[in-house]
């Protein structure tokens, strides 16, 4: 009776978390779609797709929507590239203060990025790049680099040399290896990479908070803070129906994501052992 107490006690535990997390969600999908939605959850007394008519009918959400992917996708291309670009020397070459460089990498990764808005809101005054979303996306990708580069080379690390050197042999050039042989290969660590920066910069609320003051430049992490008050009072239906919208990226990303995701990590380790 102990032992069977002791391996269900986890369970109902673990369900009890469960609930509280889909709660919420279970809120914002049955409130986008409620015609006269509340903050409480409840029954809908009418179905309707109103409340997501009202969000695309407004440009500015569109606007939002459309900030938002040229950030987040432009954060992602250029990460991947320069991180790319970074690890294959630090995976190759041997350098003399290389586990300096990216313990150091590591170390920048940790810190918060709140403890260093106050110096870059400055930087951005004094180089005109306030409220231009190219400044916003620069400082993205510079925040991003350290742990792009520190994932891009351990996947790197998984590509065995001896591949490239028998390509070397046989005539190709080193950007003919990387092309046909490295890429290939940790094509996972790449997709890994690139949904990591991806996602990380559509959820991001704070820096283009601080960093953009024009309506029609605010992403749509930030319109939705805003959908708050815009209205005089909160519209409910209204709100859920763009938190909804606005989840669908980061819900595709996951579902694309499981299948390169433990392929790479796989790769990774693998090759580690």
């Amino acid at each position: 009776m102990r032992h069977s107490k002791q391996a269900v006690a986890p369970y109902i535990i673990l369900s009890i978390i469960g609930v509280l997390f889909i709660l919420p969600l279970l809120w914002v999908v049955v409130a986008s779609f409620d015609s006269g939605a509340g903050e409480v959850l409840r029954r809908p007394e009418g179905l309707t797709v109103s409340n997501f008519g009202s969000v695309f009918a407004d440009p500015q959400n569109l606007k939002a929507f459309r900030n938002s992917f040229i950030i987040a996708g432009g954060q992602a291309i250029f990460v991947v590239v320069l991180a790319g670009i970074a690890s294959y020397p630090l995976s190759r070459f041997r350098m003399k203060h290389k586990q300096v460089f990216m313990l150091s990498m590591l170390l920048m990764t940790s810190l918060p990025i709140t403890a260093i808005m106050v110096p870059v809101y400055k930087m951005f005054l004094n180089f005109n790049l306030y409220d231009h979303l190219g400044g916003v996306m620069l400082f993205m990708i510079a925040s991003a680099l350290p742990y792009g580069i520190w994932l891009m080379k351990n996947f790197m690390d998984g590509v065995p040399i001896e591949l490239e050197e028998a390509a070397w042999v046989d005539g190709a050039t080193t950007l003919q290896s990387i092309r046909h042989i490295v890429i290939p290969l940790m094509l996972p660590g790449v997709c890994t990479v690139a949904i990591f920066t991806f996602s990380g910069s559509w959820g991001n609320f704070f820096v283009p908070y601080i960093l953009l003051n024009s309506a029609d430049k605010l992403p749509a992490a930030v319109k939705l803070y805003q959908y708050f008050g815009m209205h005089g009072m909160v519209a409910y239906g209204e709100l859920a129906a763009f938190s909804v919208t606005y989840t669908i990226p980061s819900v595709i990303l996951y579902v694309i994501s499981q299948k390169f995701m433990s392929g790479g990590f796989t790769l990774a380790g693998g090759a580690k052992g």
